[in-house]
């Protein structure tokens, strides 16, 4: 097996990268390698129990590689790039897609649930970033995929922790992306709408309920109870259009997935779009006047 990365200086297109994935247990994380690997790639598959990448290892030995990483450790983080980095010799592709959910109103959400879900979905994610951004510099050659959610860009009454971290992770990844595409490496954001992973269950936290939020949360609890097993987006369609996407040179920051996300995109940008106009006198009126 070759100590370095197939992936030619200045070129990004597929066959023989490496894949640096978390969360590879299942949902998009699991679809990901294994389109990855449906096409010639390497993958660098993590979770926090490598057990469950048994079958996954199986399938290409030569090609994949099974770590433990919990990214809500920081102390994990070190010692699985270098490891991946010993068996393929370079990380061509990150995607930071392990995380998970918080069901509940601001005033329902403890400071160490709130802090608990930046530390997954945020501070892990760049870390991990950051860990894998030398070795892509030096090559002038890579990307960064952050699966985040149309959440990512709006939220409702009850996902406020869940989408403050997606607001993070999209805020910075978009300075990110400014500053690393002179070096030859790309950033894309995935947001999906629902789709058929394990969010709407083991990896949604539920928070203990306030009746004052009965209107206004309950719903949305409502709609995350029922939606495990029925979301309408599949997994394997997502991973083979994000791939796919890496490979076009006009490939976007933001890649909204699945009907609902578009559909919610369009109306939050319509509802914000409508207000800013509405208000803009009042914004413009702001400076000093000159007498």
């Amino acid at each position: 097996m070759s100590t370095t990365s197939s992936t030619p200086k200045g070129e990004f297109t597929s066959k023989g990268r490496v894949w640096f994935i978390t969360g590879t247990s299942s949902g998009f994380g699991r679809s990901l390698a294994e389109e990855a690997l449906r096409r010639g790639e390497r993958v660098v598959a993590t979770a926090r129990n490598p057990e469950t990448l048994t079958d996954l290892v199986q399938k290409a030995p030569d090609r994949v590689l099974a770590l433990r990483l919990d990214v809500g450790r920081p102390e994990d983080i070190g010692p699985a790039i270098e490891a991946a980095l010993a068996r393929f010799g370079a990380i061509d592709v990150l995607v930071n897609n392990a995380g998970y959910g918080v069901v509940g109103a601001v005033e329902e959400t403890s400071d160490a649930e709130l802090r608990a879900q930046f530390e997954v979905n945020f501070f892990g994610a760049i870390a991990l970033t950051r860990a894998a951004l030398s070795g892509m510099r030096a090559r002038r050659s890579g990307a960064i995929v952050q699966i985040s959610s149309f959440g990512g860009q709006l939220s409702v009454a009850g996902f406020g922790a869940y989408s403050a971290t997606k607001f993070a992770l999209e805020g910075m990844s978009e300075a990110l992306a400014a500053e690393v595409a002179p070096l030859g490496i790309r950033v894309l954001i995935v947001e999906p709408g629902a789709f058929r992973t394990r969010f709407g269950g083991s990896a949604l936290r539920r928070m203990p309920t306030i009746d004052d939020y009965a209107t206004t949360v309950g719903p949305t609890r409502a709609f995350a109870a029922g939606m495990d097993g029925t979301q309408e987006g599949d997994p394997a369609k997502a991973a083979a259009a994000i791939i796919d996407t890496l490979d076009r040179a006009d490939a976007p920051l933001r890649l909204p997935l699945g009907a609902d996300a578009v559909q919610a995109l369009r109306t939050s940008l319509a509802r914000k779009t409508e207000e800013l106009e509405t208000w803009a006198p009042v914004a413009r009126s702001m400076a000093f006047t000159t007498t």
